[in-house]
């Protein structure tokens, strides 16, 4: 029904930045909520950042200030700028998507992942 693919993932040392995009195709009405999760290596899948249709977002408390959520309503698409990125960073993220389908019927989608790794 409805598919989400990231893009941007990749190797970086610290400090660096690094951009996220993730778009949403396929049986769309209304997207109410897009951003990003992330899932390290024996960690549990925490929040980074989303940002609802309203222009609300919302941040993990390790990313604030230095990751910025952007939404493309027009492409249906949602980006992650990640700036002076740490070895902590280092995560698969996963593009999450709260979406109508009609006016009344919605449910949540993921992504695939794309793998961040940030060392030296």
């Amino acid at each position: 029904q409805v598919q989400l693919v990231e893009s941007g993932g990749g190797l970086v040392q610290p400090g660096e930045s690094l951009r996220l995009s993730c778009a949403a195709s396929g049986s769309i009405f209304h997207i109410v909520d897009m951003g990003w999760y992330r899932q390290a290596p024996g960690k549990q899948r925490e929040l980074v950042t989303t940002l609802n249709s309203g222009g609300g977002t919302k941040y993990g408390d390790s990313v604030k200030g230095r990751f910025t959520i952007s939404r493309d309503n027009a492409k249906n698409s949602v980006y992650l700028q990640m700036n002076s990125l740490r070895p902590e960073d280092t995560a698969v993220y996963y593009c999450y998507g709260r979406i109508y389908h009609t006016a009344t019927t919605w449910d949540d989608y993921w992504g695939q992942g794309t793998q961040v790794t940030v060392s030296r």
